[in-house]
């Protein structure tokens, strides 16, 4: 069964800076490109970061230049490294197959919240 657990959210100040971490089971997590996604209130789920098997990467232009992703297959897990935080990034995080042309699994995990105010 697939398993996504997100983790490393919380409430920032405008200008903080969050490692969200998302570990995963049940799938050949080595052979998928991996993205983060996020859900704000009201708002539709968007992908903001991929990263193929082999490390190319790509963003969202809203988080381009501020956050990074990254993935360590042998522990199953990827990484977002959020920077230079706005208001406007405020939303569950929640990660999943996704980018480079592929969809998600259908199975989402819990999430992480990310609140940023001050």
């Amino acid at each position: 069964q697939v398993q996504f657990v997100e983790s490393g959210g919380g409430l920032v100040q405008p200008g903080g800076s969050l490692r969200l971490s998302c570990t995963t089971s049940g799938v050949i997590f080595s052979i998928f490109p991996m993205g983060w996604y996020r859900q704000a209130p009201g708002k539709e789920r968007e992908l903001v970061a991929a990263i193929t098997s082999r490390h190319n990467t790509n963003y969202a232009n809203s988080v381009k230049g501020r956050f990074t992703i990254s993935r360590d297959n042998a522990k199953n897990t990827v990484w977002l490294q959020a920077n230079s935080l706005k208001p406007e990034d405020t939303a569950v995080y929640y990660c999943n197959r996704g980018g480079f042309g592929s969809t998600d699994l259908g199975h989402w995990g819990q999430g992480t919240q990310v609140t940023v105010s001050s």
